[in-house]
């Protein structure tokens, strides 16, 4: 890893595919490499999918254990690693500069924790009522900024302009009421 940003990708224990496909596309890496990121850590969930990366990328791929590292070459200044999941989830979040993630209020109050700007992706083939709903008032609250894999670079470019509010109490407060809502 060089001296750029980091960026963490985790779609927990659930199968988002669009999200990890969708990250790793030429544009969106692109728009990656000239926001100065230079290392992409991805959390694939379930299983390690299949790495798809366009043609005209030059690129080298290594396999060790259970993580898969794609370097590439010439212009565009960017290193991607996969893995399933994560020991030390913490430790991954507090060396991101941004992280991105999909609609688990364990994984938003985790990055929220650490003080560390948030993009949650909606997957919109999963997302329930509560979700959304908690998210919207994440966003109105300052805590998150979300999207939906169609509009990622919007996402990534506004994710990075101003972090987030960070007040524990305060989220974990609306959380309890949110579920004890639902719980009824």
């Amino acid at each position: 890893m060089g001296n750029g940003k980091k960026l963490f990708v985790t779609v927990g224990t659930t199968r988002f595919e669009k999200l990890v496909y969708r990250i790793t596309d030429e544009s969106i890496l692109k728009l990656l490499d000239k926001l100065g990121f230079d290392f992409v850590q991805i959390q694939t969930g379930i299983e390690l999918l299949q790495i798809s990366i366009h043609a005209d990328l030059k690129h080298a791929i290594f396999k060790k254990f259970n993580s898969t590292t794609v370097k590439f070459k010439g212009d565009l200044n960017l290193t991607l690693k996969y893995n399933r999941h994560f020991e030390e989830f913490d430790e991954e979040i507090k060396k991101a500069d941004l992280v991105v993630s999909h609609a688990d209020a364990e994984s938003c109050l985790a990055v929220l924790k650490h003080n560390k700007p948030l993009l949650v992706v909606i997957n919109e083939d999963m997302t329930d009522k509560r979700q959304s709903e908690l998210d919207e008032q994440l966003k109105k609250n300052g805590h998150l900024y979300y999207c939906t894999v169609d509009n990622l670079e919007d996402g990534l470019i506004t994710a990075l302009k101003t972090s987030p509010k960070t007040d524990e109490s305060l989220f974990a407060k609306y959380l309890g009421k949110c579920y004890a809502f639902f719980n009824k």
